[in-house]
């Protein structure tokens, strides 16, 4: 399939059917992520792939986080017990991490890598038929994250891509068209 027609179909799944990723399909994402471009060739990513455990533990740390924000204590368990489940329930969950760098240059182009790698993981799931959801935000670096995650210490989670084959496909939002962005500068 031509890049620009995988980058049409390309949404974000919110639900997913009961199908296990196979480990064969988890690798082909993997082997797409090692493909984008890394300046310096630093290979700054790493990936986690979560169990079912792992995916309970990283939701119930989300969960928390979610729940401060209600008063009610019961309606405040729900919620942690509610996003723990729907974690575990996932098809397949993978965290893309990157090496931190002390270097502020180097820092700066290896999360632009690691965030194309999750591009490139996204796109191959389209080509192989699969829908993802990419995942970004404070939890990233929660210690019971990161700790559900594995991730090392001197490692930094840049996104969580939930994996799986669509329950449904959304339509694509709209989007501006790239000529309104665009200035040609002489």
């Amino acid at each position: 399939m031509p890049l620009i027609d995988l980058l049409r179909r390309r949404r974000s799944i919110k639900k997913f059917t009961d199908r296990a990723v196979t480990r064969a399909e988890i690798e082909t994402l993997l082997d797409a992520a090692i493909l984008a471009p890394n300046h310096r060739l630093t290979e700054p990513w790493r990936f986690y792939v979560l169990g079912s455990d792992a995916r309970e533990a990283y939701g119930r740390a989300l969960g928390v986080r979610k729940a401060k924000k209600i008063e009610d204590p019961e309606a405040s368990r729900t919620m942690r017990d509610r996003v723990a489940a729907e974690h575990r329930a996932l098809p397949c969950m993978i965290a893309l991490a990157l090496v931190k760098s002390d270097n502020p240059e180097i820092a700066e182009e290896d999360y632009a890598a690691a965030m194309m790698g999750v591009q490139n993981v996204m796109l191959a799931a389209v080509e192989l038929g699969l829908g993802t959801a990419i995942r970004t935000g404070g939890v990233m670096g929660d210690d019971a994250a990161r700790a559900a995650a594995g991730v090392a210490e001197n490692e930094r989670i840049v996104a969580i891509v939930n994996v799986g084959e669509p329950a449904e496909t959304p339509a694509g939002p709209k989007k501006t068209p790239a000529g309104e962005l665009t200035r040609w500068v002489g």
